[in-house]
């Protein structure tokens, strides 16, 4: 490995009762082989315990009141507080580092090669993960890692700027260069910035061999309001298109590979396989027009309840 001194690291993670699993997120950052110089973690009103736990740790804290937590305002707001770095890594509060040498292993993807302006690792489902959460992690993030940029486009398409900021790093002169992240988006500001990224002629790198623990077991009326949040940031972001092009293929590719995965695992949950699958479909199509419904319904439809309180 190559640990580079120079690698100055900040450790972002917004909280919001954190719950359960916050103590093994805890353990796995404080086993980490990195020199971490700081850990910053942005709460918004944790009532659950969690932020006992945080304060008796030697991290920074940035208090911000749940109504004015923005997905990509309140992390540019941590860097802008904290910005003394050269990289700058973001986890959620459910993600668990899968190993001693994970950031390590992300960062060296920037001492590697200075055209590196972002670098994202695998996700693993949780060990108790169910049979469609554990599918979503493998279908989504392969065992081979992968560099990408603006000229990929044609090939991969939308998926060219992939990525997920529950495990993420960013140069920090990529990340000044392309703006930062933005405020006022419904989710995806970690899309939006790797977007901004490549075409301002920076490369992003797929890491598989960094990994955390990360995976969600959502009902189908979960999803249907995960995938109609993911609509309306579609709709709102049609640059991205634009530019990067769809990838009307790949929800049928998931198809295939979420009934094999069912059949092969336990065929009797394909009944919920598939209202899963629709709920993500209807809800999708649903946010792609989200213009046309009232403001009142939309908050009913979304998981990110918050975003709409500027339209009512």
């Amino acid at each position: 490995m190559n640990l580079n001194p120079h690698m100055k690291v900040h450790l972002f993670i917004p909280t919001l009762n954190a719950g359960k699993l916050w103590p093994k997120v805890i353990a796995s950052i404080k086993s980490q082989t990195y020199p971490i110089d700081k850990i910053i973690i942005i709460d918004s009103g944790s009532t659950d315990g969690s932020l006992e736990l945080t304060l008796a740790e030697n991290f920074e804290l940035i208090a911000i009141d749940k109504k004015d937590f923005d997905h990509g305002g309140t992390r540019q707001l941590a860097v802008t507080r904290f910005p003394e770095a050269t990289i700058y890594v973001f986890m959620t509060q459910d993600a668990i580092l899968a190993s001693s040498d994970a950031i390590e292993i992300l960062v060296d993807s920037f001492v590697s090669s200075p055209k590196i302006g972002m670098a994202y690792g695998r996700q693993l489902p949780h060990i108790e993960a169910k049979v469609l959460e554990s599918h979503a992690r493998l279908f989504n993030y392969p065992p081979k890692s992968q560099v990408r940029s603006l000229e990929d486009a044609p090939k991969y398409k939308i998926k060219t700027i992939s990525c997920s900021n529950s495990f993420a790093a960013y140069r920090k002169e990529a990340f000044e260069e392309s703006g930062g992240f933005p405020s006022g988006t419904i989710l995806g500001e970690d899309v939006l910035l790797a977007g901004a990224m490549l075409m301002k002629g920076w490369e992003m790198k797929y890491v598989a061999e960094s990994a955390v623990y990360h995976s969600h077991d959502y009902s189908a009326m979960e999803e249907f309001k995960r995938y109609f949040d993911i609509g309306v940031f579609h709709a709102d972001n049609q640059w991205i298109f634009e530019n990067f092009g769809r990838a009307e293929s790949e929800g049928f590719n998931y198809l295939k590979s979420e009934f094999r995965y069912v059949i092969s695992k336990n065929f009797l949950i394909l009944p919920k396989s598939v209202l899963s699958l629709f709920a993500k479909w209807l809800g999708y199509k649903l946010g792609m027009i989200h213009r046309q419904i009232p403001s009142p319904l939309k908050r009913s439809l979304s998981m990110t309840k918050g975003y709409w309180n500027s339209e009512e």
